[in-house]
Parts: structure tokens; sequence; C-alpha cells
């Protein structure tokens, strides 16, 4: 009896494999795993900041001026308002009433919000060697404005200490949406030097549109 003969096997060719694609959310991911962890352990290694130099009021309230006022006679530091009340009355509170000289106070109109509070003075507050601020501000302001001031003040080696002022029944509740807001707008700044709310109102039309929002009083 003939021995049977095998069918020879045929073996499916293998397809090439594909070559991996580059996943760029792998290394964004772990940038900002490693960020976070430099960030967190900054206690270790950042340079403790010489005692404060000066003093930044975030407008929107005459009494963040008017607790600004004493503790800058009380303590002898000069002090930079950021959008805050009508020169005549910050000149008599600060001149008149609490006595400091002109010079000791400076009064800035540039910003329109709490972002730009700090975007239109840090690089002016690095070239006078400032690295040691009070923040002055109100109770339920202070929050969102640390964030955003150790974000934007913080990428200039500024460290910030704040002087809460009560607002007692006038306090209002901030949503959350409003704190990631300028927050991630903090963060786009100091990445790319551009705040993201002048490009929106110089690209998109409906920023610039009835619904936009105008501006209104610094430091909310």
């Amino acid at each position: 009896m003939a021995p049977s003969r095998r069918r020879p096997v045929r073996r499916r060719a293998r397809r090439p494999r594909r070559p991996r694609r580059p996943r760029p959310w792998r290394a964004l991911l772990l940038a900002g795993l490693v960020g976070g962890l430099v960030w967190l352990s900054r206690g270790w290694w950042w340079p403790a900041p010489p005692r404060p130099q000066m003093i930044l009021v975030l407008g929107g309230d005459v009494a963040r001026e008017q607790v600004a006022a004493e503790l800058a006679r009380q303590q002898g530091l000069p002090v930079v308002v950021s959008g805050g009340s009508n020169p005549e009355y910050a000149q008599w509170l600060f001149g008149q009433r609490e006595g400091l000289p002109p010079d000791q106070v400076l009064l800035d109109y540039r910003a329109q919000d709490t972002v730009s509070n700090f975007t239109s003075l840090v690089d002016d507050l690095r070239r006078a060697r400032i690295r040691h601020a009070l923040l002055v501000t109100s109770s339920d302001h202070m929050q969102r404005a640390l964030l955003v001031g150790r974000l934007v003040a913080g990428s200039r080696g500024i460290h910030l200490t704040p002087v809460p002022v009560s607002c007692g029944g006038r306090c209002i509740q901030e949503p959350g949406s409003k704190l990631w807001r300028d927050g991630l707008r903090s963060v786009l700044w100091v990445v790319s030097g551009h705040d993201l709310r002048g490009w929106a109102a110089a690209h998109l039309p409906s920023a610039a549109g009835p619904g936009a929002a105008g501006p209104g009083p610094a430091g909310r």
C-alpha cells in the first residue's frame, strides 16, 4: 500500500507590522506629571522670598484700597493699585487721609479683570526686582486671585502673600467655572505671552458681539 502524501501546509504570509504612531498625549501627560511633582516639591528647593517689598491691590472694591492704605502707612511699603477707584478718590485716600507721599503710591488703570491685573504689571514688577508682594483683595475673590497670581507672578519669580479683606454681607460665591477659566487663561499667557481673551476678541466675531463682556471693574 503506497504511503499517503501529505499536502504541504501553506503558511499565511505575515502582514508587515505598521509602525506605531507616536502618541503625543503620552509625552504631554509625562511632562505634566513631572512638572506637577516639581511644583509640589518646590518647598524643598524654592529659595525663601525676602520680606514683603510692596503691596499690590486689586481694584473692584474701595474697601481693598482702604485696607492697603492703612497697611502701607504702618509698614512703609509702596503701593500699586491695579484697576482701582477713580484717581480723585484714590489720591484723597492715600494722600490726605493716610498721609502717604505721592511717590509711594502708583495708580495703574490698564487692567480690565483679574487676569490682566497681573499680566499688565508683572513684567514691570520683575524689572523693579520685586520678589515678594502683599496681595490685597476681597476674601471672596482671594482664591481666584491667588490662583492667577501664583501662575502669572510666580512665572516671574514673584511670591505673593494674601491679605484678604472682609466682604461681610456683600460676599459673592464665585462659580468654579470662573476659577478654571481664569486659570486656563493664565497658563496660556505664561506659555504664549498672549491673553486668550484678547485673542478671542480679535479673531472671533462672537466675542465682540452684543453678548460679549465689556471692560468691567478690575479684580472681579
